[in-house]
């Protein structure tokens, strides 16, 4: 059984609940994206019988306005909060993401060890890239917001919906974010697959590499035909069918089959 709740902001940004079976899957959007992203995704993994969240993280859904109020640790609590809610109901937890989903994937793996059974994310944001970034603390004073950093989509027709401008107060919270979460990668022993977009004009190389030095033995599969937002991209169904295959995998229930 799905059910949808409804949130203040655009068509298609409420966040996603269906209840399944006894493993659970929690999926993340990123920074100024919505369930709208990872909708599919969620679907997918909900009609295979997983019980399934997809939260609307703080903030997002609405304006850029409304999104500027809130931080990583704003965003991490909404994650945390659906973790605990599907945890209640879930024999095991297997935690998805994509871009900044995909860092409080880690960070939830982190934080709440073996509650945790695997992590499935999508060119993960783990550091940036931006040389301004380190001056946004400063910036976010004189420029309220950029252009928006959504919509990396080359399948054509489609789109995130996205919020139209990108907050400068958030994303000099995001520094904090990565540190946090990079300090703690050499803790997270469960297995993680990793997608990477061959070309992302959101997430460059340098998350890449943070995440492979640290966690070698993590499954890398990489994506030809789509860029950032691959979870509504070309290359979606090759990322929904793997992610349920690895949840299968490494699920008990499978294991006592």
């Amino acid at each position: 059984m799905s059910s949808q709740t409804p949130e203040t902001g655009s068509a298609g940004t409420e966040p996603f609940a269906a209840d399944g079976g006894p493993v659970g899957a929690l999926v993340l959007h990123g920074f100024t994206g919505s369930p709208r992203t990872v909708r599919p995704w969620a679907q997918h993994l909900a009609d295979a019988g997983l019980t399934v969240r997809a939260p609307l993280l703080a903030g997002h859904g609405g304006s850029w306005q409304q999104l500027s109020k809130t931080g990583w640790t704003d965003w991490y609590a909404s994650a945390e909060q659906a973790f605990t809610e599907i945890a209640a109901r879930c024999e095991q937890v297997f935690v998805t993401g994509i871009s900044m989903g995909g860092c409080l994937a880690f960070r939830l793996a982190e934080t709440k060890g073996g509650q945790v059974s695997g992590l499935v994310v999508v060119n993960p944001s783990l550091t940036g890239d931006n040389l301004l970034i380190p001056f946004t603390p400063v910036l976010k004073y004189l420029i309220r917001s950029i252009p928006s950093i959504g919509g990396d989509i080359k399948k054509p027709g489609t789109s995130e919906g996205a919020a139209k401008r990108t907050p400068v107060a958030s994303v000099a919270t995001m520094p904090r974010m990565w540190k946090t979460t990079r300090a703690g990668l050499g803790s997270v022993t469960q297995p993680v697959l990793v997608y990477r977009s061959t070309v992302d004009h959101v997430v460059g190389p340098a998350s890449m590499k943070v995440l492979t030095d640290a966690l070698p033995a993590a499954e890398v599969r990489p994506l030809a035909n789509s860029y950032h937002v691959a979870t509504l991209d070309n290359d979606a169904p090759e990322i929904f069918d793997g992610t349920l295959g690895f949840i299968t995998k490494h699920s008990e229930a499978e294991k006592r089959v």
